[in-house]
């Protein structure tokens, strides 16, 4: 599986990022995909997912700003990033979740104060 994120950058507090991620050679089942976030320092853990049947899942400390969707036909995950706050500065993995997890190599996101 290729993963491949584009969109990183940064941006003041307050303002909006769009990340998209173009995946292919995809075996099996798509169990999930969506996005994972590693601040500075600490574990990288997911912020937002779009499971089986299209159903989305968010962390708390993304809900109502960050939303997640897929385009099958384009083979893409994008994640739209609003209302930007410094704790969201740090890596965004692509993430997709067949027989095991796929990740991409990250883009980086600095959000300034």
């Amino acid at each position: 599986v290729q993963l491949v994120e584009s969109g990183g950058g940064s941006v003041q507090a307050g303002g909006s990022l769009r990340l998209s991620c173009a995946y292919s050679g995809v075996i099996g089942n798509i169990n999930a995909m969506g996005w994972h976030h590693q601040a500075p320092g600490k574990e990288r853990e997911m912020i937002a997912a779009i499971v089986t049947g299209g159903n989305t899942h968010y962390a708390d400390s993304v809900k109502g700003r960050f939303t997640v969707s897929s385009d099958n036909v384009k083979s893409t995950v994008t994640l739209e990033m609003n209302n930007l706050k410094p704790e969201d500065t740090g890596v965004y993995f692509c993430w997709i979740a067949t027989y095991w997890d796929n990740f991409g190599q990250g883009t980086q996101v600095t959000v300034s104060s």
